[in-house]
């Protein structure tokens, strides 16, 4: 298996991804946007009458005048004030809506995409990096959602704003501050984009740490026991040491910027005020211009200050969505055809035909299969490990597709029907049975959800689950922990019978299903076995022998290919035959020098 090779994301992709989201809540957007214009144009509009107030107090005239004046502009900014108020408090709570629904569909949307991605993938792929991308692809909305919003739309309403105010003031020193302005982006806009290289490595690097993390603390009995703990205690403070190195260069860029930004700053109040001044001396401009531009300076100053930090913020969300956007737009592997259709199991005869499979298109697997199942015929996959017997499973589940040739069940191609009709007529009984950590019932019940309690717990006794659960302070309302911590492997095993049992397929796969289990155990669950393959066709793949010597038919494969089936009887009696002396064995006899060589 290789590593994924995502397909590349542009900006594009991520806005189309973050909409997706959005749209069901785009109503909300509407007017959180609506409310934030109207908001910032009210800014614009208030120093224009504070400019007037102070312009009427220089004019002078009849104090009685002039006091009725001022108390006309003050009801003015108090009406303009009161709109303010209302055109905050609105956004602010319609975005208390917006955001959490657009989050939650995007988590859904990532979760629905990602769930349905193939074995291979997953077996590629760290958990726990998987779960910061769906994570930090919500959060990234969140991010970037404000600062659209709250952020980088009033900053271009109050910029446009003020700039044509000014030029209906004064065109020279609306061109100050417009080239002033400029310059700013301008060296933002710069620095973000040369940045953006370093918040991407950020966003790899806390995967990487995650991965790290989450792979040892699930193999930490391993870890434990091979005596690694020193080991993964360096191996993690290396990741965690490139990270911090990492984080320190690019906190260092961000306060270099606010230095350069600092310096413009004092620039564009020194200019305005020099610009102001030599106008006001020859009378092109009021007294209460110097206070609208005051005001405008420090408003500009407030708004641009935080661009780049809008900008910082922005770059770092489309780093940390990026990575999320990849899964989103990597094509599943294994997919149902158009128009596929329900699979329609009669008697359950499965035939593998001209069957190939490869892994990377180089590492041949299983050649040329032709084999044929009967309906409700039981048969045994043999051979050493590596043979290729997992993987015909595997094939037959569309865990993976075929290289070449074909899967039919009564006829029907499996690749051309849908997977979940296939699944659903198909049980699984794996050597290492993995459980959600929820209660016995719920894994019991998992392949039959609507399962009546009398069902769930006839199923459990079938599979002798019951010796263990009566000892349980919850019985089957205990709950088994992460993977199914709780319970040991035999139980485990146990609780995956049961579960076949009460799904109750017509095709049954055992995959070393009594591996687990001790001498006393197994005997017991071979007759719940005997029961569960009754009527079915089934499929054993086993390594200890005598659990299959009972199978209609044993089929002996080995580097890919059948090499020869027949009864336990009939494959005994062939003196050269592969089965016999792996028979012999695990019999307790012993294979001369030749024919190990042979082997």
């Amino acid at each position: 298996m290789s590593k994924t090779i995502y397909p590349k994301v542009t900006f594009i992709d991520i806005s189309k991804a973050f909409w997706n989201g959005v749209r069901p809540q785009k109503k909300w957007l509407f007017l959180i946007a609506f409310c934030l214009v109207i908001q910032n144009v009210i800014i614009i509009i208030a120093p224009l009458f504070y400019k007037h107030f102070f312009d009427v107090i220089m004019a002078g005239g009849d104090v009685s005048v002039v006091a009725q004046n001022l108390l006309k502009v003050i009801t003015y900014i108090a009406v303009l004030h009161c709109a303010l108020w209302i055109f905050n408090r609105v956004p602010e709570f319609a975005n208390n809506t917006y955001v959490p629904l657009a989050m939650a569909n995007l988590k859904q949307q990532s979760y629905d995409y990602l769930i349905e991605h193939a074995y291979d993938f997953f077996a590629n792929n760290f958990v726990g990096s998987l779960v910061q991308r769906v994570n930090r692809f919500s959060r990234a909305f969140e991010r970037l959602s404000d600062n659209l919003l709250w952020n980088l739309l009033p900053l271009i309403v109050r910029v446009c704003g003020v700039l044509l105010v000014l030029f209906f003031i004064n065109k020279w020193i609306d061109l100050v501050v417009l080239s002033w302005i400029l310059i700013f982006l301008f060296c933002n806009i710069v620095f973000s984009r040369w940045k953006l290289k370093y918040d991407i490595q950020g966003a790899v690097l806390d995967s990487k740490s995650t991965g790290y993390l989450a792979d040892t603390l699930t193999n930490q009995n391993n870890v434990t026991l091979f005596n690694g703990v020193l080991r993964e205690k360096k191996g993690y403070k290396n990741v965690t040491d490139e990270q911090a190195f990492l984080q320190r260069f690019r906190w260092n860029l961000g306060a270099t910027i606010n230095a350069v930004q600092s310096a413009l700053a004092f620039s564009i109040e020194f200019l305005l005020f020099y610009f102001a001044i030599g106008y006001w001396s020859v009378g092109l401009v009021t007294v209460g211009v110097f206070v609208l531009l005051q005001s405008y300076a420090g408003n500009l100053i407030d708004q641009l200050w935080g661009f780049n930090r809008i900008m910082r913020d922005m770059y770092e969300a489309y780093a940390d969505a990026k990575e999320m956007v990849e899964i989103l737009k990597l094509p599943h592997d294994i997919k149902d055809v158009p128009e596929a259709k329900e699979l329609k199991v009669d008697g359950g005869e499965i035939e593998f035909k001209n069957l190939q499979f490869n892994f990377n298109e180089t590492r041949a697997v299983l050649k040329k299969i032709n084999v044929v199942i009967k309906s409700g015929e039981k048969v045994a996959l043999i051979g050493p490990s590596g043979a290729g017997k997992t993987t015909f499973v595997r094939l037959l589940l569309r865990l993976y597709s075929s290289t070449a040739g074909q899967i039919l069940i009564d006829g029907q191609d499996i690749s051309k029907i849908t997977q979940g009709s296939l699944r659903k007529n198909i049980s699984l009984v794996p050597q290492d049975p993995i459980l959600f950590h929820r209660t016995l019932a719920d894994n019991i019940a998992y392949g039959k959800p609507n399962a009546s309690r009398k069902e769930i717990e006839k199923a459990s006794k079938l599979a002798h689950c019951d010796e263990f659960i009566k000892n349980l302070p919850q019985g089957l309302e205990t709950l088994v922990g992460e993977r199914g911590i709780k319970l040991s492997g035999g139980e485990r095993q146990r609780v995956a019978i049961a579960r076949a049992i009460l799904k109750n397929a017509p095709i049954l796969i055992l995959d070393e299903a009594t591996s687990s289990l001790d001498s006393h155990s197994e005997m017991l669950i071979q007759d719940a076995l005997i029961t569960l393959m009754e009527g079915k066709t089934t499929i054993v793949i086993a390594h200890r022998l005598s659990t299959i010597q009972k199978m209609d038919r044993i089929i002996v494969v080995d580097n890919g290919k059948v090499l020869e089936e027949g009864s336990h009887t009939e494959l005994l009696q062939n003196e050269n035959s592969l089965y016999k002396k792996l028979w012999t064995l695990q019999a307790g006899g012993f294979l001369t020098e030749d024919e190990v060589e042979e082997e």
